[in-house]
């Protein structure tokens, strides 16, 4: 059995699941960078007392699952989500879904996915896929960061939909239930409106002191004191973790500031405020200070730079790309939006 389903590539998984599965759906007007968008994925957290993979956490994104259900509901689109404690019953549930012709997005963890090369499995339990079709043993799976669809054995799929760590899936699954009425323009529109809203709320506001604008400033502070703290190495060590959440884990990095500059882009399209598109070359700025801000880094975990002062550069960054956003989501937040 195999759904009627369109793999499209994309930059970041939950974007692509969720563009991916509303497209089939029958919205063909959601791109990547609106559904990223409406979904306000935007953010940043630097979490010292979870570790993944030996170090700190960061996320450069919100919370798995939230793009896809921010998307759905500012879109005024139900959504069915399970989770399971036996694996034998979340295997034959999404069987049943299949023969029923209903793809199905899937929470999984990185390292047993087969066809991921060894060099990008790590314990990260926030991937996300679409199963769309089963022939014998083989589920047929539409990654979006993959070129073309694959394929995964029943075992395979089973591993890594309950993976075990931070994060857990618990075999999780979730797709857009059946709606007999699409999003019509103004729908969209007022979507995008709250996903911007709720995004700012997110990265100006959000309390705690290491989220938003707040934890981009904390975590400055904290990669200045690691060298003398934590030593040249474990320092360095701390550094390539969040290279590696930002570039190589699907949390986003500077890669997710690019997607919501084209975002803000498409919102110009049923928002004329010229505020979307300054703001939109904002964060195309602070992409690219990401993008360095990893390139320097790199260079301390591999040794060719280990002064102070070398540390003191990601600080000082950090502490830029930090106002970079703060005055890009100030800008979005005065937008008086009609009503």
């Amino acid at each position: 059995m195999k759904v009627d389903f369109n793999h499209i590539q994309s930059a970041h998984c939950e974007n692509g699941v969720t563009t991916n599965l509303l497209r089939h759906a029958g919205i063909d007007g959601i791109t990547e960078p609106l559904a990223f968008g409406m979904g306000a994925g935007l953010f940043f957290i630097y979490i010292p007392f979870l570790k993944v993979n030996h170090g700190p956490a960061f996320s450069f994104r919100t919370m798995p699952g939230h793009i896809f259900k921010r998307t759905c509901t500012s879109l005024h689109i139900p959504v069915t989500r399970k989770k399971f404690s036996s694996p034998a019953k979340a295997m034959s549930h999404l069987d049943g879904l299949l023969s029923e012709g209903q793809p199905v997005g899937c929470q999984v963890g990185v390292y047993y996915l087969s066809y991921f090369p060894k060099e990008y499995r790590f314990h990260f339990n926030a991937h996300n896929i679409v199963v769309f079709g089963k022939e014998g043993d083989e589920y047929i799976i539409s990654d979006p960061v993959m070129e073309t669809e694959t394929r995964l054995t029943n075992y395979e799929l089973q591993r890594v939909r309950f993976a075990k760590g931070p994060l857990a899936p618990r075999g999780q699954i979730y797709y857009p239930s059946p709606k007999s009425t699409l999003p019509d323009e103004e729908t969209i529109a007022g979507a995008i409106k709250s996903g911007i809203r709720w995004n700012t709320k997110m990265m100006l506001h959000v309390p705690g002191g290491i989220a938003g604008i707040s934890g981009i400033k904390y975590t400055a502070r904290m990669v200045s004191g690691w060298r003398d703290k934590l030593g040249v190495k474990k320092g360095g060590q701390y550094l390539a973790q969040l290279v590696r959440m930002q570039e190589e884990i699907g949390t986003g990095g500077g890669g997710f500031r690019f997607i919501y500059a084209a975002f803000l882009q498409q919102a110009h399209d049923y928002h004329k405020h010229d505020s979307l598109l300054r703001a939109s070359e904002e964060f195309t700025n602070a992409g690219d200070l990401w993008r360095s801000a990893a390139v320097q880094s790199a260079g301390i975990y591999k040794g060719r730079i280990t002064d102070q002062a070398d540390f003191d550069v990601v600080r000082d960054q950090l502490l830029q790309i930090a106002e970079v956003e703060r005055s890009a989501f100030k800008r979005l937040k005065s937008i008086k939006w009609a009503k």
